[in-house]
C-alpha cells in the first residue's frame, strides 16, 4: 500500500489526484485493479470529468445545496458543527476501484480521480494499492 499526501486550501475542494495515483502505481502496478481509499470521515474520493474545471465548482455547489450548512445540526466537534461534512463524505464515498490494463489505470478519456475535501483546509492522506 502506498500513500499520497494531499493539502487542501478551502473548506470544500475537489482536487484531481489522477497523476498522483498513476505515479504511485508506476512502481507496483501488478494486478487487475487499483483501490484508491480515503481514511477520513469528512473527505471522499470520486471519478468524474476532468476536462472542464467549472464542473468541480458545480459539484461543490450541488453538494452544499443537497446537504445545507444552515440546518440545526447537532454533531459538534472541536472545530464546531461539521455534520454536513460527514454527510457529504458519506454521499461521495471513501473509495473507488479502477481496473488496470497493462499496469495503467483504465479510465475513460474524460475521467479523472478526485479527492473531495469537505472539512478543510487540512492535510490529508489517500491510500492506493493494486489488487490481484
Amino acid at each position: 500500500m502506498r500513500e499520497i499526501q494531499v493539502t487542501t486550501e478551502r473548506k470544500t475542494q475537489l482536487l484531481d489526484i489522477t497523476a498522483d495515483v498513476r505515479e504511485v502505481l508506476a512502481s507496483s502496478a501488478e494486478g487487475s485493479a487499483a483501490l484508491v481509499y480515503v481514511p477520513h470521515t469528512t473527505a471522499g474520493v470520486t471519478i468524474n470529468e476532468k476536462i472542464d474545471p467549472e464542473l468541480l465548482v458545480d459539484f461543490e455547489m450541488a453538494l452544499a445545496e443537497i446537504v445545507a450548512d444552515g440546518l440545526p445540526w447537532r454533531h459538534v466537534d472541536a472545530d464546531g458543527p461539521n455534520a454536513p461534512s460527514h454527510l457529504r463524505a458519506s454521499l461521495v464515498g471513501p473509495q473507488v476501484l479502477v481496473p488496470l490494463e497493462g499496469g495503467e489505470l483504465a479510465l475513460g478519456t474524460y475521467q479523472g480521480i478526485f479527492f473531495c475535501e469537505f472539512d478543510g483546509p487540512r492535510s490529508r492522506k489517500v491510500l492506493v494499492t493494486s489488487l490481484i
